[in-house]
């Protein structure tokens, strides 16, 4: 079984895209744990919660492993949760440092949902698209520094499931 990583910004489709790549091959997806904690707690995580945050989505993804033919598509990890503390907080702590770094060893394809789909305000998950197109930029400079290869995935979801499937066609 691979692990499939879906990073991107907020509004960028990553859900729409695990949903419907589950539903490709046959196989389940990870949720962002975030969004049920923000709809949970009726507000946005502080520095404190993004260690628990972090944890418990690599929990959700060891809990449906079990479940995953052929492939583990994971709405998010670890890593996403760093971009956004190092924007929102100004850095990560050791604990989610370590999960982050873990990222090369835990995944075996790693894809970037690019925003190009219309921003929508979505409550308390979203921010404006300024603040999108700087996540994204902090996101693939942390790529960059850390050497995690990805695949960047755009356009209408027909076009990014035929993007993934090539990419998973080559592992």
């Amino acid at each position: 079984m691979k692990r499939v990583a879906i990073l991107g910004t907020e509004a960028s489709g990553k859900s729409t895209l695990a949903a419907a790549l589950a539903d490709h091959y046959g196989t389940v997806w990870v949720p962002e744990y975030l969004r049920e904690f923000v709809d949970t707690k009726g507000r946005v995580p502080v520095a404190a919660d993004q260690i628990h945050i972090a944890r418990t989505q690599l929990e959700r993804e060891n809990e449906a492993a079990p479940r995953a033919r052929r492939f583990l598509f994971c709405d998010t990890t670890p890593l996403m949760t760093a971009v956004y503390s190092i924007h929102y907080f100004g850095g990560i702590d050791d604990q989610l440092a370590v999960l982050a770094a873990a990222h090369t060893r835990h995944y075996d394809l790693t894809l970037v949902a690019t925003p190009d789909m219309p921003w929508e305000a979505d409550g308390l998950m979203r921010d404006n698209d300024e603040v999108r197109q700087t996540i994204n930029r902090i996101l693939l400079k942390e790529l960059a520094a850390r050497g995690i290869p990805y695949v960047p995935v755009g356009g209408g979801i027909e076009q990014r499931v035929a993007l993934v499937a090539d990419a998973l066609n080559k592992l």
